[in-house]
């Protein structure tokens, strides 16, 4: 396991506070897009549809990249493939703030941006596990990082509503480049825990049906407002393409060769268990945030700051709950913790239903959001640890690659499953209609965490 001491404490945490800006900037970026529709539309004379498949795109390169990115820090390195990615993010950013349409905006925000994102994400959740070797210490710098990347995206309405309603959408992608060149600046004195290896192989290959299978999906969904026949053959054709990746992944293996992504990853009940809560949890969480944003600009009229001031139920509850994941983990199980965010994010979206049918007040929105925020906050740490903690040094740059994939790919559903409801209709009954859905799914992720082994008391934990 990897020595503590390589990073010396004070560099330990710079490193921490750059790796968790940088899930906090990457967050902000999938949700911050949500209080700017109409600004945006107006703007680049574009519709509320335009704006939603430019953050679903974004949203989609994370998670069809977000393989390979994890597989290319074991050949040059987690520091290097996270200043990479921080240069690409930034110049997505700048060229979003001088954007002349929605063309050159998905290229900046959806294709740039994500690009960069699935190049440093990796990185934060292999040092973080590297440099954090025991369960306590690496729980606390889940912990930050996972309060940080869930209050961008919790916070991300009401920071970029801040910034729209006072000077214009375009500086919220400027304030992200400023935050990635402090984000630069406290990796000075980052080190890698393990050294490059430059001769391990790269599947191209494997890359592109991973990514093309990822996309077909996802794309699937987005037609199905237009298209129901299309999106039954777009979803199939995703489906065909991920067979063929993976039955390419059993031959390269069996071949002795090295696969993109090892099935030996699939093997630890644990930790599927641990993705399927991940992928439910970010989609839960940018699918509600992408439906109340949107029914509050374009049915309720608000404008982006009001907008951003009600979704901040979600951040201060978001934020109390993730700093508590250290002090929740020493008391409570993994297990338990995962199980008890579903259950009050299942019940804060059915007070969201509840409440806005019955007041047109928009502080009827508050206590829904704040019940989701804690839920999230609760359970986000203890699925990452669960799936981190379940591989060796070695694998850590796949299964970081997998777990972020899996992760944003659940955040591209929930955008894409919601704004596919919301769009088709935007009324309050198709409102409640995306929320039920992301409701069941919310259930859906309880049913998996309930499956997780139990884990003995976490005050009896050997520590090492």
């Amino acid at each position: 396991m990897a020595d503590p001491d390589r990073q010396p404490q004070p560099g330990r945490r710079s490193v921490l506070a750059a790796l968790a800006l940088a899930q906090f900037i990457c967050s902000f970026a999938g949700s911050n897009m949500n209080v700017m529709i109409n600004d945006i539309s107006a703007d680049l004379d574009t519709t509320v549809q335009g704006v939603q498949v430019a953050i679903t795109i974004f949203l989609l390169v994370m998670a069809a990249l977000m393989i390979p990115g994890g597989k290319l820090t074991d050949r040059y390195g987690r520091k290097r493939c996270f200043l990479t990615g921080l240069v690409v993010y930034a110049v997505g950013a700048v060229l979003c703030a001088v954007s002349p349409g929605l063309g050159v905006l998905i290229l900046g925000n959806s294709i740039l941006e994500g690009i960069g994102t699935a190049l440093l994400i990796p990185p934060v959740y292999i040092l973080a596990t590297l440099l954090h070797p025991d369960m306590t210490s690496r729980a606390r710098a889940f912990g930050v990082i996972m309060a940080l990347g869930g209050i961008g995206a919790a916070a991300g309405p009401l920071i970029g509503g801040l910034i729209t309603t006072w000077i214009s959408w375009r500086a919220a992608f400027v304030f992200q480049a400023l935050v990635i060149a402090l984000i630069v600046v406290l990796s000075r004195r980052m080190k890698d825990p393990l050294p490059p290896d430059p001769t391990r192989s790269f599947d191209t290959a494997g890359a592109v049906l991973s990514a093309v299978g990822l996309v077909l999906i996802v794309t699937g969904i987005l037609a199905a407002d237009n298209n129901i026949w299309l999106m039954a053959g777009l979803l199939a054709a995703g489906a065909l393409v991920l067979w063929w990746f993976f039955r390419r992944v059993r031959a390269e293996e069996a071949a002795g060769r090295e696969p993109l992504l090892s099935l030996s990853l699939f093997r630890d009940r644990t930790s599927n268990l641990g993705l399927v809560t991940q992928n439910v949890q970010w989609l839960l969480l940018m699918g509600t945030s992408f439906t109340v944003a949107a029914y509050l600009q374009v049915v309720r009229g608000y404008d982006a700051i009001e907008t951003g001031v009600i979704f901040t139920a979600a951040t201060l509850g978001l934020l109390a709950s993730s700093l508590a994941a250290e002090s929740l983990s020493k008391r409570r199980s993994q297990r338990t913790l995962i199980m008890t965010g579903f259950v009050l994010s299942v019940v804060g979206i059915a007070v969201l239903v509840t409440l806005a049918s019955a007041s047109v007040n928009p502080w009827v929105y508050a206590p829904g959001l704040l019940l989701i925020g804690l839920g999230l906050g609760v359970m986000l740490t203890p699925s990452v640890n669960v799936v981190q903690s379940s591989f060796p040094e070695e694998q850590q740059g796949e299964i970081s690659g997998l777990s972020r994939s899996v992760s944003n790919l659940g955040s591209s559903f929930g955008t894409a499953i919601a704004g596919t409801i919301l769009v088709a209709g935007l009324t309050r009954g198709a409102y409640a209609a995306a929320l039920t859905v992301l409701g069941a799914v919310g259930i859906a992720g309880l049913v998996a965490a309930a499956l997780l082994p139990r884990e003995r008391d976490p005050s009896t934990r050997v520590r090492p």
